[in-house]
């Protein structure tokens, strides 16, 4: 093995999430800072979280909300083309 192609091993790295939570890990940096750990993750405190700088969330929502009004069925996709086939005959026989 090569010698010093190793980053620097901290075995005492203290990590600190933005809940203010804190704790000891080892790592190859002295001080990490996290957005979630296990103490705020939704998955480990079983509340829902979100957590959205960029109204991404918010975006989703309106693209669901807009494809959910949009849905249709079979039927109803079969309806709307037949009709566009009648108008389209209708103008051509204009």
């Amino acid at each position: 093995m090569k010698k010093d192609i190793h980053p620097t091993y901290f075995p005492k790295a203290q990590v600190k999430c933005a809940c203010g939570n804190t704790f000891t890990i080892g790592g190859t940096q002295e001080k990490i800072e996290v957005e979630i750990c296990s103490a705020c993750h939704p998955f480990y405190t079983g509340q829902e979280k979100i957590i959205d700088t960029a109204g991404r969330v918010e975006k989703f929502k309106t693209r669901r909300s807009k494809a959910q009004e949009g849905v249709r069925s079979k039927q109803q996709k079969k309806a709307a083309k037949a009709e566009q086939k009648k108008e389209a005959a209708a103008l051509k026989n204009k």
